[in-house]
């Protein structure tokens, strides 16, 4: 219960520019919106009534008398700082060691690889931590730093919590599926019903080489580039000013270093990472009995709790993972910093009782190609032998 006595959420800050945004853009939509139900009796934005309700009905969590539950999703300054600290620091040391090891052997410029890979990856959980507005209680911090994370993991930062939040909100429904979310998911009777040259096209794609070791290619090096269609103005410059950003470190760190070492280090860096996020991404999505719906029938706290997983991982794997292996906890309120996801898990036994994964589990799903709307359950490629011609 939360006490009466209690502060609400709208009486001590309430972001009117974004719910402005959101109503100016909402206004814009003619036809198939609920908005356009009562035209003339209650034409009122529904994002900015939604916003002022939800407003109303949540605690203040700087309020002394708020319940503690409700302080898990409070950013930690502290905490988010430290982070920054253990994940940018370690990350220049490694990149510098690997720098150095280049003069003794390559070789070992590759084992350090994987270690600076690991926090390049914290680096871009903190990242993902800006663009949901979890890791600061200032949004113009977390766009700044998130702006930051996003040159050094060459991710465009807006346009990537703009794509992020589509995934979030779609995520697992078959009627809104993304083309440039990977992986790119058929159903059995979609793939029945593509041409020969589309199946195997597809085939290739979700090929473990081409989901692990093409795909991060193509997508931090190439794809993250370019602009995604429909992006707004923020986004394309934040393409752009990762771009020159990107150009301008290369050309420093080339200048004093020599452009041939500073790939050398920079490349397998960058390929591990995005391999070992692209996983992470996988198996936290496919999965046997995850969950997929038509638009109808589809849930928002059932595709957070069923279609996604936990990835249960060992306590480094853990840490240097940001938790994003309590995905189902973070997909049903994103707003909950990374280091507040396990003690929301262990203090909460209905999310104690969800899919589960393991490191040697996640292996199998490895297998899972297509998503069978008749026993329910993602299938690979054999299942379709045993379809009836």
């Amino acid at each position: 219960m939360i006490p009466i006595a209690c502060k609400r959420l709208a009486e001590v800050d309430f972001p009117i520019a974004t719910v402005s945004r959101h109503s100016a853009r909402e206004k814009s939509i003619r036809h198939g919106h609920p908005s356009t139900l009562h035209l003339w009796w209650a034409r009122r934005p529904l994002a900015a009534c939604r916003a002022i309700l939800l407003g109303l009905l949540l605690p203040d969590p700087a309020d002394p008398l708020c319940p503690p539950e409700f302080k898990l999703k409070v950013p930690d300054a502290r905490r988010s700082l430290w982070q920054v600290v253990t994940s940018f620091g370690p990350y220049i040391a490694v990149w510098y060691l690997m720098y150095l090891s280049l003069s003794v052997s390559y070789l070992l410029t590759l084992a350090l690889s994987l270690v600076a890979a690991g926090f390049l990856i914290r680096i871009f959980i903190i990242l993902h931590d800006c663009g949901h507005g979890s890791f600061f209680s200032s949004q113009k911090a977390n766009n700044f730093l998130g702006s930051i994370c996003g040159v050094v993991s060459l991710t465009p930062y807006f346009q990537w919590r703009h794509n992020h939040a589509i995934h979030h909100a779609t995520s697992g429904d078959l009627d809104r599926r993304a083309t440039w979310d990977v992986p790119l998911t058929y159903t059995v009777k979609e793939y029945l019903a593509l041409p020969s040259w589309k199946k195997a096209l597809y085939r290739a794609y979700r090929h473990p080489i081409g989901l692990f070791v093409i795909a991060p290619i193509l997508l931090f090096i190439v794809a993250q580039r370019f602009p995604s269609p429909g992006v707004g103005r923020r986004e394309l410059w934040s393409v752009h000013f990762t771009n020159l950003a990107v150009l301008a470190s290369l050309m420093v760190l080339g200048y004093f270093g020599g452009f041939g070492k500073v790939i050398l280090v920079q490349l397998p860096i960058t390929i591990l990472a995005g391999t070992i996020g692209i996983w992470l991404f996988y198996v936290q999505h496919q999965f046997e009995d995850t969950y997929w719906e038509h638009c109808p029938d589809w849930n928002f706290a059932t595709a957070a709790l069923r279609g996604s997983s936990y990835f249960k991982l060992p306590r480094l794997l853990r840490w240097f993972t940001g938790n994003i292996g309590l995905h189902h906890i973070h997909h049903l309120s994103s707003r909950i910093p990374n280091y507040a996801l396990q003690k929301c898990h262990d203090e909460n036994p209905e999310f104690q009782q969800v899919n589960t994964i393991t490191l040697l589990t996640s292996l199998k799903c490895v297998s899972l190609r297509l998503w069978d709307e008749e026993t329910q359950k993602l299938v690979g490629f054999k299942h379709l032998k045993r379809q009836p011609a």
